[in-house]
């Protein structure tokens, strides 16, 4: 459900941006102590202090989550608890006025808080019928959003402290984003009358990455008409966001002003507009202690931003393991709010987990359990890493005691060992080992189809398409081939070559590492030929024979 992220002319406009923003930011970080001032009054629970996200208790509140595409898969609500079981602390959940979508009900919105609830996640809210207005004639309006929301408020009122009401996404396109600022605080303003005191959290234009700067300009005049100051601003980073200049120049603007923020969407794969610089939205998220939550669970048109697939926990992508266990994750880096228990004093740890056993060993994956830990208040999940000499990689999650590792190599000796953690935060110590060795991939598990796009003298492009024809996925590939005639590979897309001879590799890019049972990925290349460029006529992935075709 993801949608064009920047025009055609938004990178030239993105760095004339950037030379404004000089200009701007000095308009903007004078007014650090108008937005420090917060008038009005304190929600009565999860609201701004000092230009922070804070809970009801005055406890720092630092969003580590996910998006969830709720209103277009309605029945995987359950989605919630693998989330959880991630570590996340919050899940955006996508909800529809029924301008574009059909709208949500008041008891199923119901619902999804009380499942929130249940899963001890903060829950922000957002219609998603609002998407790109001003250039998608489909979108709906701001004031159509908070209409709905005031509709709600019977299920809403008195859930402060586990909701934030995301008034509507990306509520407008890259036509006359200027046009965002008056809507906006009509809407906030609409919604503070009716009696709403949540924290509200407002989208930037230009499809949530506010690459001409609306947002950053007009961002302490939004502010400031919320007369209770609880109000936070989100910004979408795609691919507009590509530099680490860029990065933590947007976010640094607003935390030196004290005006809050968090990242609500972002992404890392690259596209075709750009390649997301997720590693410096994440680092600089956690250096300035400020949310962020990435695009998305699963349910993705194109699943290249899918961080499981299927809403298969045991199918996470490259893009989930960057998200969840990489660096400045969300296992590493997110903490429960204190509204669920967390912090509550229990300095007590679970005790370690029985040693793990494995089973269904395949060549990409292999099924763990072990002895359930015990603990003085109760076990809240584990955590399963890889051990590797002295470094370890948390490679899955689970609030039971058995697992699926996925995204394995085939052929490829592995040691896991398994943390138990409670909801305070305590951790067990580690289990024993246990080793696994991953089967070989069998021969007939892919199909590969060559072509050559085209060619010109001494030149040509082609193009790869494998396909994965068994019954798991396959991470962490490597394709191999001969070329006849001395052709090289000089340049490639979807992954990277290696060649000796006529003996060319194929490693994986970010977007193309996982293929799922019975999908595909493409490569494409540009080749050096001579006066013969014969195909090539057998291929291996991951050293078994492919079917060609």
């Amino acid at each position: 459900m993801r949608r064009t992220r920047k025009s055609p002319l938004s990178t030239l406009l993105a760095r004339l941006a950037a030379l404004i923003a000089l200009v701007v930011l000095g308009a903007l970080c004078p007014s650090a102590a108008q937005a420090a001032e917060e008038p009005g009054t304190k929600a009565a629970g999860l609201h701004i202090s000092d230009g922070r996200l804070v809970e009801g208790n005055g406890n720092d509140f630092v969003m580590r989550g996910v998006n969830h595409a709720h209103t277009w898969y309605p029945n995987e609500l359950g989605s919630l608890a693998d989330i959880k079981a991630q570590g996340a602390n919050t899940v955006r959940v996508v909800l529809a006025d029924g301008h574009r979508w059909t709208a949500n009900t008041a008891s199923d919105v119901a619902n999804v808080i009380a499942q929130c609830k249940a899963n001890r996640l903060i829950c922000v809210l957002e219609v998603h019928d609002t998407t790109g207005y001003g250039e998608d004639s489909a979108a709906g309006t701001l004031d159509q959003a908070a209409d709905y929301w005031i509709g709600l408020k019977s299920v809403l009122a008195g859930q402060e402290n586990y909701i934030v009401i995301n008034i509507g996404n990306e509520p407008w396109g890259n036509t006359d984003p200027a046009g965002w600022t008056a809507p906006t605080i009509a809407a906030i303003q609409k919604l503070r009358n009716a009696g709403f005191e949540h924290t509200i959290m407002v989208d930037a234009p230009n499809w949530g990455q506010d690459w001409q700067q609306v947002m950053r300009t007009n961002a302490q005049s939004v502010y400031a008409a919320d007369t209770t100051g609880n109000l936070i601003f989100s910004i979408h980073m795609y691919s507009v966001f590509d530099t680490a200049a860029e990065i933590t120049d947007y976010l640094n603007a607003f935390v030196s002003a004290k005006l809050p923020i968090l990242i609500g969407e972002f992404g890392g794969p690259a596209d075709q507009w750009g390649d997301p610089d997720e590693d410096t939205m994440m680092a600089t998220a956690e250096q300035l202690d400020i949310g962020y939550l990435a695009w998305s669970w699963s349910g993705n048109t194109d699943p290249i931003l899918d961080l499981v697939l299927n809403f298969d926990p045991a199918q996470m992508t490259s893009w989930g393991q960057r998200i969840f266990n990489g660096a400045n994750g969300i296992a590493q880096t997110a903490k429960e709010a204190t509204v669920f228990g967390g912090g509550s004093g229990d300095t007590q740890a679970p005790t370690a987990p029985g040693t793990p056993t494995a089973s269904a060993v395949t060549a990409t994956s292999a099924n763990l359990s072990w002895t359930a830990s015990t603990d003085n208040v109760g076990v809240a999940g584990y955590d399963v890493v890889r051990v590797s000499g002295g470094t370890e990689t948390k490679v899955a999650a689970s609030t039971a005691n058995s697992v699926t590792v996925t995204g394995l190599t085939a052929g490829t000796a592995y040691s896991f060992a398994v943390y138990a953690r409670d909801a305070a935060g305590n951790r067990s110590a580690r289990s024993a080992t246990v080793s696994v060795t991953t089967a070989d991939t069998p021969a007939g598990s892919c199909s590969v189809g060559y072509r050559v796009v085209g060619e010109w003298q001494g030149g040509f492009q082609g193009e790869i398409a494998i396909r994965n024809t068994g019954t798991s996925a396959v991470s962490g590939w490597k394709l191999a081939f001969t070329f006849a005639n001395g052709q090289t590979v000089s340049n490639m897309w979807g992954g990277t070559a290696a060649q000796s001879g006529g003996a060319v590799t194929v490693t994986p890019a970010s977007y193309t590492n996982t293929i799922p049972a019975g999908g595909s990925v493409t490569v494409g290349f540009i080749g050096s030929k001579g006066a013969t460029n014969t195909a090539p006529t057998a291929f291996t992935l991951n050293g078994a024979a492919c079917v060609n075709g």
